[in-house]
């Protein structure tokens, strides 16, 4: 691979509405199933979206500590836990070697519902009684601080917080770590938990969310002529990269090899995609350049699929300028 330092992946850890774990998050989507249904976080009665993917049946105690657990907002809990699952997996031994191994851990939007707890304190209680822990639970970064204290990474930490495309940078970010020798291993993926007041009426308010309430498990309808938005959900996922030779000199066990990343940027407008469709384009062609393959090479697209109006048909549009018309199809 060009003489480059290799990247493979050897160890999964997920915490998702389908499941608490790898292995029922996959038996579950293999099975059709739906992690949707009526909002139990808080009473949605009178807002006008009143389901969601929820994480289901989640204990924090189960992964970090009570105490510590009740200082960290539910997005930090989520991305813990599937961090523990991925350093189970993996088989690493942290401790030997913990320099040399780093996070990237992403988040769109950090702890909101600590930030509408604070708020709602200041407003009800006053400033005296607002939680002195208030801060280190909402900024987006400690989703990735608690996940290199918990596990004792003091290699490179990074917090990508760059909307729906920072769990796939912080990927991209890892693999870069990695092949540039700051890091042996990265954990890398992101978490989110705005299943909450402030979560559902702004996204709400954008008109980005379904309004399928009669339906849940049918609301989500990427890429089909009927589609009215998403469905808000919530998890916490983590990947560990590895450099090969190092994976390979423990015996690891390697799922898959990262072999390219490509990143651009619109500057175009704060929601909606630019609509020739040039500037994404421009970073799977990046990607594709990268790991040296071409269009004819790729099978499969893990697509964005937002189920958005225009969220689909932009991305329709940037895949047959990216791939070609033909291969796209």
């Amino acid at each position: 691979m060009n003489g480059r330092r290799r990247v493979v992946i050897t160890g999964l850890g997920a915490v998702t509405p389908l499941g608490n774990d790898v292995r029922s998050t996959w038996e579950n989507l293999i099975a059709g199933g739906s992690g949707a249904g009526p909002i139990t976080q808080f009473d949605a009665s009178d807002f006008p979206v009143t389901f969601a993917c929820e994480v289901k049946d989640f204990a924090p105690g189960d992964w970090v500590d009570h105490k510590q657990a009740r200082r960290m907002d539910r997005f930090a809990q989520l991305i813990v836990a599937a961090a523990r699952q991925a350093e189970a997996d993996s088989g690493l031994d942290i401790r030997k070697e913990s320099h040399r191994v780093g996070a990237a851990i992403a988040t769109g939007i950090g702890g909101l519902k600590s930030y509408q707890d604070c708020y709602d304190t200041l407003k009800e209680r006053g400033p005296d009684r607002v939680n002195p822990f208030a801060i280190p639970a909402i900024i987006p970064n400690m989703g990735a601080g608690w996940v290199s204290m918990e596990l004792g990474t003091q290699g490179p930490l990074m917090s990508e917080c760059t909307a729906c495309a920072a769990s796939n940078m912080a990927i991209g970010d890892g693999t870069d770590a990695i092949r540039l020798g700051r890091a042996d291993v990265m954990f890398c993926g992101g978490t989110e938990a705005a299943i909450n007041k402030v979560g559902i009426a702004g996204f709400g308010a954008m008109r980005a969310l379904s309004r399928r309430n009669d339906e849940p498990t049918r609301a989500s309808r990427p890429f089909d002529a009927g589609r009215d938005g998403f469905v808000m959900g919530e998890a916490g996922a983590v990947l560990v990269l590895e450099e090969l030779e190092h994976a390979k000199a423990r015996g690891a066990k390697i799922y898959a090899e990262v072999v390219g990343y490509g990143v651009s940027a619109d500057a175009s407008h704060i929601t909606e995609p630019d609509p020739t469709g040039v500037n994404p384009a421009r970073a799977l062609k990046m990607a594709m350049g990268d790991a040296g393959v071409t269009p004819e090479d790729i099978d499969y697209i893990n697509a964005h699929a937002t189920s958005t109006p225009i969220g689909d048909s932009s991305e329709t549009r940037v895949i047959k300028l990216a791939m070609g018309e033909e291969q796209a199809r």
